[in-house]
This record gives structure tokens, sequence and C-alpha cells, in this order.
């Protein structure tokens, strides 16, 4: 029998700063922002995972712009 794989639809912002290699005050500092989009569940925030990607977007392009 198969394992059922259970793709989660938001990240917690600890989540995100594993993935993005930040440290959590950053990855917060930048949710705070407004810099990753993100909604507030009760007392908790949770990041979709295409804000990441967005994110990751916006930064590398910015990046390509200045080393053109």
């Amino acid at each position: 029998m198969a394992a059922v794989v259970i793709e989660r639809k938001w990240h917690t912002t600890a989540e995100v700063a594993e993935m993005l290699g930040f440290g959590l005050s950053k990855t917060k500092m930048l949710v705070l922002t407004g810099e990753i989009r993100s909604v507030k569940v009760g007392r908790n925030r949770r990041i979709l995972p295409a804000w990441v990607d967005e994110y990751v977007e916006r930064v590398t392009a910015d990046a390509e712009r200045w080393a053109a």
C-alpha cells in the first residue's frame, strides 16, 4: 500500500526562514514589512508557497537588473 503524501498549503515563518537559509529574525522582518506576503491566522502568520517563490523571483530580478 502506497503512503499518502499530504502537501502543506501554508508555511510558518520558521519554515520559510529554513527554506531561504535566513535567520528567523530576518524572515519575521521581511514578513512584517510586507516583503514576503503573509496572512494572520489567529496569533500566527502563515505564508503560501507561491508567496515565497514571488519573493525569490523579485529579489533575483532586482539583482539581475543591478548586474546589467
